[in-house]
């Protein structure tokens, strides 16, 4: 009988960088995650199907992420990036010349991007549609994210955050054909209702609602959230069947054997079931120092040959510099995979059965990661990923679930503190001196999207209407949190400048050729032309319902 269930979730996000740039920061981006990471995950589900197991676990696509992989301008491209990457491998294999192993590595490059068009095309190149075709049938679940991936706690108003979480639910069903019940908070950032004081130019006390209400709201029964906001949590009720029953706050010190706090249980804040990050079971996949892919087997991540090149070297050591690496060796990667796949697989059993130990109860051993990893970050890790789901599928003593599989062992509810998986467990990635000015053209645009929308007669006008509705979109599209998140990390800090910079000018002028139209005006040659630019730039989001901010 089994100990308990493991869920594991892989969030899968990038920022709109269709027509903004291509490499080394845009459009690469994309075709980089769907060659390295969408595809490989879509041919681990097909394999582990065909071995006659479940590929049990969920998958995020976050709405702007799915409007990128349906665009006909992404699948275009993308195809025609395959055809490039093809002919950059036969190249090398030319280049390199009479040296076998990189002649030999090269033309697998070559094959594999061949069997990748292949792939593409077989799929009628809609990588939603084919998610959302396991999705109906019971292979996977999908959840739903907000619309860009918005920081929701630092966002200036709950009207805002309400606007992100109902646009991007719309979206995702409008695409998959069905409204995810599950739902990734941006970062794993929560915030719970009450006051709370604007980080930015210096507004008193406002009364907020806790992001679980706004999810609440909007149909969504089930979050992740960070194992450390749980261990901060205060005990409120036992949830049975005549509903909650109120407790102290320090109930869990009176009744250990219902395992309050612990990130193996199933809690509620609010009425939306959270399921916890076990940080010690993660870090084995996503750790610098400790974590699988770091082994000196694996394919280097950094290392390229030439410009904007191909991989052809191996970890070797993570204490070696790129000079000092060696030639990659795929005969020597399937051991890795399976070795590091069992070590795993033991871990969960061995956690699920500790915790029965313990508590008499079964647990729900949760283990999230950005998607990216899987075989972007990691080349080998949708191996790993296929290895982990057959070991464990096939062993009595684990339960393969979903997040809505567990939701029914939620019995107890809590109240939880602000926090994030960010560094430091808060907001510090993405509120700091350097991304202090983002943050106040943020609230800015916030508070004037509000004032147009009340003041504007955008439902007597269809031109106002259009013109807020792109207005809309490049503020949804400003709030994305990757912008202060590659500024403060310093991956990409010229990169997010430029975006928020760029939405925040396109959206102040078409705030204001608005508010010309609304008075009576027409529009100047120049300002046609800028809306026509940000039309074809910015094109998320099919039909924005300008009442949700005002």
């Amino acid at each position: 009988m089994a100990a308990g269930s493991f869920v594991i979730v892989l969030h899968g996000h990038l920022p709109w960088v269709l027509e903004h740039g291509r490499w080394p920061h845009g459009e690469e981006w994309l075709f980089e995650a769907a060659a390295e990471t969408w595809l490989p995950l879509l041919a681990t589900v097909r394999d582990i199907r065909q071995a006659g197991a479940a590929p049990t676990m969920a998958i995020g696509l976050t709405p702007i992420l799915l409007e990128q992989l349906s665009s006909p301008a992404f699948q275009d491209r993308f195809a025609r990036w395959l055809r490039g990457r093809q002919k950059r491998a036969l190249a090398d294999a030319a280049e390199f010349g009479g040296d076998v192993t990189l002649v030999a590595l090269a033309t697998r490059w070559a094959e594999h991007f061949v069997d990748l068009a292949v792939q593409f095309d077989a799929i009628d190149r809609d990588i939603p549609g084919a998610f959302a075709a396991l999705w109906q049938q019971g292979a996977i679940e999908i959840m739903g994210s907000a619309a860009t991936h918005a920081f929701l706690p630092l966002l200036r108003t709950d009207a805002a955050c309400r606007a992100q979480v109902r646009i991007g639910l719309e979206t995702s069903e409008r695409i998959l054909g069905r409204r995810p019940t599950g739902f990734w908070l941006p970062e794993c950032a929560y915030r719970p209702g009450g006051p709370w004081k604007p980080p930015v130019l210096d507004r008193g006390l406002v009364d907020r609602q806790g992001l679980e209400g706004i999810l609440a709201g909007e149909g969504v029964a089930w979050t992740v959230l960070d194992e450390h906001l749980l261990a901060g949590a205060r005990t409120r009720a036992v949830l049975g069947e005549n509903g909650p029953i109120p407790v102290g706050w320090d109930q869990a010190g009176h009744e250990p054997e219902r395992a309050w706090r612990s990130p193996l249980e199933v809690h509620r804040v609010g009425e939306v079931s959270v399921l916890a990050r076990h940080r010690q079971l993660s870090e084995q996949v996503w750790s610098a120092r400790i974590g699988y892919p770091g082994d000196g087997r694996y394919l280097e991540f950094h290392k390229k040959h030439g410009q904007d090149g191909l991989r052809y070297w191996r970890v070797t050591s993570a204490r070696a510099d790129l000079g000092r690496k060696e030639r990659y060796e795929p005969e020597a990667v399937a051991g890795a995979v399976y070795s590091h796949a069992q070590h795993f697989a033991t871990m969960v059993r061995s956690m699920l059965q500790t915790h029965q130990d313990a508590h008499g109860r079964k647990g729900v051993l949760v283990a999230p990661f950005d998607a990216e990893l899987f075989g972007h970050w990691w080349h080998e890790g949708p191996a790993w990923l296929r290895d982990v789901l057959l070991t464990l599928g096939a062993d009595a003593e684990v339960d393969l679930a979903t997040p809505s599989d567990v939701l029914a062992s939620a019995d107890k509810q809590v109240e939880i503190p602000a926090g994030s998986w960010g560094d430091g467990g808060d907001d510090r990635v993405w509120l700091e001196d350097k991304t202090r000015w983002i943050w106040e053209v943020l609230h800015r645009a916030e508070h004037r999207m509000g004032v147009v929308v009340r003041d504007l007669n955008w439902r007597g006008s269809s031109t106002v209407r259009k013109v807020l509705v792109q207005a809309a979109r490049e503020l949804l599209l400003m709030q994305a949190s990757d912008w202060p998140f590659v500024v403060t990390t310093k991956g990409a800090p010229d990169y997010g400048f430029k975006r928020v910079s760029g939405h925040a000018s396109r959206f102040d002028r078409l705030c204001d050729l608005a508010q010309d139209l609304d008075r009576g005006g027409e529009p100047t040659e120049t300002q046609k032309a800028q809306l026509r630019e940000a039309e074809l730039a910015d094109s998320a989001f099919a039909d924005v319902d300008l009442a949700l901010f005002g």
